[in-house]
């Protein structure tokens, strides 16, 4: 059993429930389910899609050893430990951006990046590190969002907006770093990022399996295969 006492359910999330702790931190619990559309997993999908048996321990073991990596790397995350007995990880507490927001790093046009913009790029065509952010709003179909919006809104300043792009692409890098080690290409990825309780940018959630889109050659990796894979 986890030792700090568990005080209540915050939320019920797609593929995580996320509880508050006695001593302040938070903690979130992985689920089996995952994003997609007909029974297929798409990491780009703002539904959960279909269950798959051991996809949230898959996905915790995934995001503990990311996050380890990022923090040998001294950049800002609310991690703190993980169990991967339980499916648990412990986090502190951030505020998040509006009512939520998303963080995209693109290297190749696949998802939703394609299906906007087909009629002015291939399939898979390279892209430099594309970033851009969208709105978490399921019923408006995870719209994207400009820094102008942005900052019209009040929901992120001119500044924290460089900042956030500046993470983003610095954290994918890494990220894509690890996975070439593992002859894995990395074409998409999200993130989310908070506020701490000094206003600082950090890194939030989970980075997983189910947050990405990975390819060996033509083949794309499931997301359980693609923990074993990087983890192996």
């Amino acid at each position: 059993m986890y030792k700090e006492k568990i005080m209540d359910l915050i939320y019920k999330g797609k593929t995580k429930d996320i509880f508050s702790l006695e001593n302040g931190n938070i903690l979130m619990k992985f689920k089996d389910d995952v994003t997609g559309k007909d029974g297929v997993f798409d990491p780009g999908e703002n539904q959960v899609g279909l269950s798959i048996e051991g996809a949230g321990n898959a996905g915790l073991r995934m995001t503990e050893f990311f996050f380890n990596k990022l923090n040998e790397k001294n950049i800002p995350t609310h991690y703190v430990k993980a169990n991967v007995e339980e499916n648990t990880m412990e986090v502190r507490k951030a505020r998040v951006f509006g009512k939520g927001l998303e963080f995209i790093c693109r290297y190749r046009a696949v998802g939703s990046f394609y299906k906007r913009y087909g009629k002015y790029i291939e399939e898979g065509a390279p892209l430099d590190a594309f970033f851009e952010v969208t709105i978490k709003d399921d019923a408006a179909g995870d719209p994207t969002i400009s820094k102008d919006c942005l900052e019209v809104l009040n929901i992120a300043t001119a500044d924290q907006y460089e900042e956030l792009k500046r993470l983003t692409k610095e954290i994918c890098g890494i990220i894509r770093d690890i996975l070439k080690e593992k002859n894995l290409d990395l074409y998409d990825i999200k993130l989310e990022f908070g506020l701490d309780e000094n206003d600082k940018v950090i890194l939030i959630d989970e980075i997983s399996g189910g947050n990405m889109r990975v390819y060996k050659g033509d083949e794309y990796i499931e997301p359980l295969r693609l923990t074993d894979l990087v983890l192996d």
